[in-house]
Parts: C-alpha cells; structure tokens; sequence
C-alpha cells in the first residue's frame, strides 16, 4: 500500500502499476513472436517476401536513372489498392537498408493482428490482452507463403469491427474517425477483403442495436468508406476476372484444415507445437468461462449489458460461420488470384477467439493467462527462428554470388533445384528478386506481370522483358538460350550438376562465378577458370 494513501486509491494505484507491467509483458511477448524469426536470418524462407522486396525497392528508386525501375514500370497506386504494405516498406526504406525495410514491413502487416484484435476486444469491453491471441496464426502457413497484405488485412478487419463497437456505444468523433480509418486501411491493404469489412460493420450494427439502439455513427464513416470503393470500381482498370467459377460444397476439406493453418515445414514438429497451441488456448477459453460464471459477473446486470454481452458473443461467432462457408464452398483459383478458399480457414479462426469471455478484473489472475498465452505462443515461434536461422546457411551461396552480380543486371533466373530446406514449399523458387531488390535492373519474371500489382510493366516498351508462359518460374526447363537469352545479359542458375549446357548454343554466355548450388554466367564475361565453390551443400 502506498504510504500516505487512502486504501482504496492505494489498491487503485496499485492496479494500474500491475496493469502497466501486463501490458509491457504482452507487447515483449509480441515482440518475442513476431520479431524473433526476422532477426535471426538475413533472408527469411517466405517463398514471395524477395518480390515484396523488389517492390519496395521499385518504389523507393524509382525516379533513379541508374536502377532503370521507370522505363520498365508504371505506378498504378489506386488502380490496384494493394499498396499500404508497400507504403511501409518504403517509409522504412528511405532510412534502412532494402532487406532490413522488407524486414520492417513484414512485422508491421503481421502486427496488425494482435493489435487489430486488441481493438476488437477493447470494442467488445474485454481486456486487450485477449489480443494476444492473435499471435497464435502469426506464424500460419499464409505467412510462409507471403501474403503479408492478406494478414495485415485481416487485422485491420478485426480493428474495423471494434471500432464499430466503440462507436455503437459510446459515439465520439475520434472513434468515427477510427471506424472510416480502418475501414480504408482494410480497401488499400487488400481490397478483396473490403467487401467483407463493410458487411461486418453493418451485420455488428444490426446485432448491436437491441443494446446499443444506434446506427447513426457507423454512417459517415462506412459512407466515405464506400465512396472511396465506388470511385475506385469505376476507374480500375479490369485486369482480375470477377467471375467465380467451380463453387460447390466441399465437405471433404475439413481434412485439409490442419495443413492450411499450420502446414509449412517437412515433418511433425509444426503440427505438435500448434496441436499443443491449440488446446492451451482450448482450456483458456474454458477456464476463464468457468470463472466467469463462478465469479458471479453473469448475475446482477442490467437489461442493457445482458444485450451488450448476447451481442459481442453472437458477432465474432457469426462472422466466424459465414468464413467457415467460404472455406468449403469457394474455389481454389478466381482469375489468376490463388489460394482463395485456404485463407477463410485462418480468418474464421482469427475472428472465432472474439468469442471468449472477458479476463477477470484480478490483475493477480491475469498473469497466468498471460503466462499461459506465451506457453502457447512462444515455442511455435522459436521453432520457426530456427527454421529461419537454418534457411540463413542454405542460402550463403546465393548471398556470396549475388555480390558478384552487377548494378542493374538483365537477369534471367532459372532454379531447377529446389532442394535445400525444410520447407513444404520452396522458399528458393523467387530468391533472385532480392537482386532487383537490392541492385536494380530486369528480371525474366516478375509479379507484376500479373496485373494484380500497384506496379505494373509498361505496355508494349522495349525496355520491359519478353512476356513469360504462365507458371513460366516454376518450369525452367522451358528455356532456350537461342529464343529466350537473347535478351538478357546476366544469368543466374540454381542446380547441383553443370548447367554449361543450357548456353553452349551462345558462345558468348559464359561462367563467371559458382558459388555452392548457385551458377552466374553473363554474357561476354571472361570464362572462369577455375569456379569457385566454396560454399558447397
């Protein structure tokens, strides 16, 4: 007790010194999950993180002549709204190096999710440290692949329906604001998930107003929200087909949940620690259920709060039945977008925790469900540091060639080895793009030729290279130096035989540097005598 202090301010102050050291707890034990993994490797294994690089790196030079981004690219920042990942890479670009902002950039779309449900709990008059369940699918397969945008989004989704509730309840113009703010956010991080944040503030409003009798301050801001996607439906440019095809009731896919949550590395380790995770969090809800109910906090309550309470539990369960929907009725493929109905698996398991009940107000019985969360949480992403740190030694070679490639390269990227690394997925299929990331130049493929891209290739120019067959990264085995080298003056190969033969029809490519699995030749360069390989596997 503090001296000189009433007892009751003195349990006050005392609650609120308890209350700060939880809150710094949770945010180191968020640092620890999130952070962690990118610190130990100079490359992390996220199969499309190079790409997000070269983007970054687009941005930031693109008015630089030396690294030739704008004979090549035309910026269509509004035209396809995926840009507000790139925007925080270039921000930490202008001060940090481009692998460090790509670092950056990663860890703030994927703090989006513990901080967007934090929002949705505060929203939900629960505790915030419920947040911290979010970091339970920050290391989800979505995220291995790299769709940073996506898991950043689903954040902002979460952020969009707690901003709702607090506006429901308690209209103020910051929390309006707060509301049209994440609601944009949510358009320019990944624009397909919009329609989804627009439906859920106004379901939240609807299941909300027997306690909250309210609709008024959700319209200004889902209004402009909505404006701004009319204008942009309007002025796009229609480059992603929005028929869907093939839906149907897929039952069968239950079988499948496991691996699109937690499905990325070779072997059983993964599926334990989030098979553990699982029923930690499992027994959290439980425990703090029955304490709800022991603690007497459902009796004595007002007409008011019991709506409040039926209200916050029906909203997060609701949304969580109609992603359960998409996860067995939508297609694998819509246009060239991919992986469609695996992420409604994650986002249904993201949104199903709203659902538990508030902490007790006991700062003393909040440390051991905080402790239980890092429990949880902090194996997963330790082993996923270790995966990260191992990927650091496959990769040496491509890191000791890549300093032997000059300043602007056309280079022409062939990985026929894929072997290497833990992964279910190839992590090396798009490693060259940390070349244009970090160099500048021409690639012989690139995302942007999707068209899927606030970056785009510029149409019909020289300066852009010869349009690839689709899927053309994945089958090197289609190149022909005689129709397909031409063009370019640098060529990177990733194989564990002599690839010599793949341009000896052109005398005028040759070796220069081999490094490990990793095999640079460029056109009119020296032959290499002897190549180097000293960082064989």
């Amino acid at each position: 007790m503090a001296k000189g202090l009433p007892a009751w301010l003195a349990r006050k102050v005392r609650y609120r010194r308890m209350e700060t050291v939880l809150g710094i707890a949770a945010i180191a034990l968020a640092s620890y999950v999130i952070v962690y993994p990118f610190a130990v490797a100079a490359l992390p294994p996220i199969t499309d993180l190079p790409f997000h690089a070269a983007e970054t790196a687009i941005l930031r030079h693109y008015l630089d002549p030396d690294w030739h981004f704008r004979e090549q690219f035309s910026l269509n920042l509004f035209d396809a709204p995926y840009v507000s990942m790139y925007v925080v890479g270039l921000l930490f670009a202008f001060i940090l190096p481009i692998v460090t902002a790509t670092k950056g950039m990663a860890i703030a779309m994927l703090a989006l999710m513990p901080v967007g449900l934090s929002v949705m709990f505060w929203g939900m008059k629960k505790s915030p440290l419920w947040g911290l369940l979010g970091l339970g699918l920050v290391w989800c397969t979505l995220t291995h692949w790299g769709f940073l945008n996506f898991m950043g989004a689903i954040g902002l989704f979460a952020m969009s329906i707690g901003f709702t509730l607090l506006a429901l309840d308690h209209p103020t113009r910051l929390r309006s604001i707060g509301l049209g703010a994440s609601l944009l956010a949510v358009f320019f991080t990944h624009v397909y998930r919009f329609p989804f944040a627009v439906a859920a503030v106004i379901g939240t409003t609807l299941v909300m107003y027997p306690a909250t009798r309210r609709v008024r301050p959700v319209i200004v801001p889902l209004v402009a929200a909505l404006g701004v996607f009319g204008v942009w439906r309007v002025f796009r440019r229609a480059t992603l087909g929005s028929s869907v095809e093939g839906l149907g009731l897929h039952w069968e896919r239950v079988h499948e949940i496991p691996a699109h949550l937690f499905g990325s590395y070779i072997g059983p380790t993964e599926q334990e620690l989030a098979t553990r995770m699982m029923w930690i969090t499992v027994a959290l809800f439980g425990a703090t259920t029955v304490l709800f109910f022991a603690q007497g906090r459902h009796r004595k309550r007002p007409g008011r709060a019991i709506w409040w309470g039926i209200g916050v539990t029906l909203t997060p369960l609701a949304i969580t039945v109609v992603y359960l929907g998409c996860y067995f009725v939508l297609p694998m493929t819509i246009g060239v977008w991919w992986f469609v109905y695996p992420r409604e698996i994650v986002t249904a398991a993201f949104i199903a925790v709203g659902a538990f009940p508030d902490m007790p107000r006991q700062w003393w019985l909040k440390i051991p469900i905080v402790g239980a969360m890092a429990y949880a949480m902090g194996p997963l992403a330790f082993f996923v540091a270790a995966q990260f740190r191992d990927f650091d030694q496959a990769t040496a070679d491509f890191r000791a060639v890549a300093r032997e490639v000059p300043m602007s390269p056309k280079l022409m990227y062939l990985v026929f080895d894929h072997s290497g690394s833990t992964r279910s997925t190839t992590p090396f299929i798009h490693l060259p793009a940390w070349i244009q990331a970090e160099k500048g130049g021409w690639l012989s493929w690139h995302f942007v030729s999707w068209d899927l891209h606030p970056i785009r290739y510029r149409e019909n120019d020289a300066n852009v290279p010869p349009k690839r067959p689709e899927r053309w990264e994945w089958m090197p085995n289609l190149f022909d130096v005689t129709k397909d080298g031409a063009w370019f003056d640098t060529f990177l190969v990733r194989t564990r035989s002599d690839p010599s033969s793949t341009f000896a029809a052109d005398p005028a490519i040759q070796l220069q540097s081999h490094q490990g699995t990793w095999w640079l030749y460029r056109r009119d360069a020296q032959p290499a005598n002897a190549p180097s390989s000293s960082v064989e596997r």
